[in-house]
């Protein structure tokens, strides 16, 4: 079962006749609220080029909007508070948060508006929309997976992704670093971002 619907794939057959839609997908149309109890946005960034540095951020909030009957036209959006980056150490956290990386005082908030919905095969998609980090936006895509469906013990009906994508912090403008004696610099510029999101369905 699938959610997002693959991009140009309009054949002769299908231009006469419209397919019938999944009802298992049809059920899932609706407003969805990101729960961030149950959800993580984290990163890895290499280190001194030797080993990797993970964070998350602990505080965000978004929302899905899932079209069963043209799953193409699904939504996504998404915003993360900055200051609440944390790699569990807090003199680092401290200067992520300055002006030489993210200046989270002047720009408190990443996020990411969806354009794009494609599928990629099986149960794989691909979102694209446009990321912002400190006034800065460009486009990206995440690749994610469909986890499933479910009611949980409180009656919610949820939905499940888990998905990555590799972005260069310099095109963001995050470009502080510093060179190290061996050679290399002390963070790469190459950063991987996570997501695991479960999502709760609004009531109607």
């Amino acid at each position: 079962m699938g959610i997002f619907g693959r991009k140009n794939e309009t054949t002769a057959a299908t231009a006469v006749a419209t397919l019938p839609v999944d009802p298992a997908l049809a059920a899932l149309t609706g407003d969805y609220t990101i729960d961030p109890a149950h959800s993580s946005i984290g990163f890895t960034v290499r280190h001194a080029m030797v080993t990797n540095v993970r964070g998350t951020f602990a505080e965000h909030e978004g929302t899905l909007s899932l079209d069963g009957a043209n799953p193409a036209a699904s939504t996504a959006s998404i915003d993360v508070k900055i200051a609440s980056i944390d790699t569990g150490i807090a003199d680092r956290d401290g200067h992520l948060r300055s002006g030489d990386f993210f200046d989270a005082e002047q720009f408190p908030l990443m996020t990411f508006r969806s354009t794009e919905a494609a599928r990629l095969g099986g149960d794989t998609y691909r979102i694209t929309g446009d990321l912002t980090i400190k006034d800065v936006t460009r486009p990206l895509s995440i690749d994610l997976e469909f986890n499933g469906a479910a009611t949980d013990v409180y009656g919610n009906e949820r939905v499940g992704f888990e998905g990555s994508a590799e972005i260069l912090r310099s095109d963001w403008g995050l470009k502080w670093n510093a060179a190290l004696e061996t050679g290399g610099v002390m963070v790469s510029d190459k950063v991987k971002l996570t997501f695991d999101i479960s999502a709760i369905k609004n009531a109607a």
